[in-house]
């Protein structure tokens, strides 16, 4: 049970890092903007898009090193610090770091 809810509560600062992973690939990927077009007036780009990219490429780096130093701190060697744990358990229980985020994004499509 305490893997689960470790894992869990990892999950809730980690909205924002999967939430900037997510804007990036269904917006960012999907843009139809030629920066270097010869006729940039002719595409169909969205500046917005542009504006925010750097910004959400930062925000992903940095609270993406810390959602991984706080995996790795919880999950791996916690547990091997003490004899009765095994990692694999805890590992195993990392699948629900997602959840609150799928929780909310289902939540925002409905």
């Amino acid at each position: 049970m305490a893997p689960a809810l470790a894992n869990l509560a990892i999950g809730l600062p980690a909205i924002i890092p999967l939430y900037s992973a997510y804007w990036l690939l269904t917006n960012y990927l999907p843009s139809t903007c030629d920066a270097f077009a010869p006729r940039p007036d002719t595409s169909n780009c969205d500046y917005h898009t542009l504006d925010h990219a750097p910004v959400m490429m930062s925000l992903l780096a940095v609270t993406g090193a810390i959602l991984l130093l706080a995996v790795l701190t919880v999950d791996v060697l916690g547990p091997r610090r003490r004899a009765d744990d095994r990692p694999g358990r805890w590992l195993a229980t990392a699948a629900l770091i997602p959840v609150p985020f799928l929780l909310l994004l289902c939540l925002a499509k409905a």
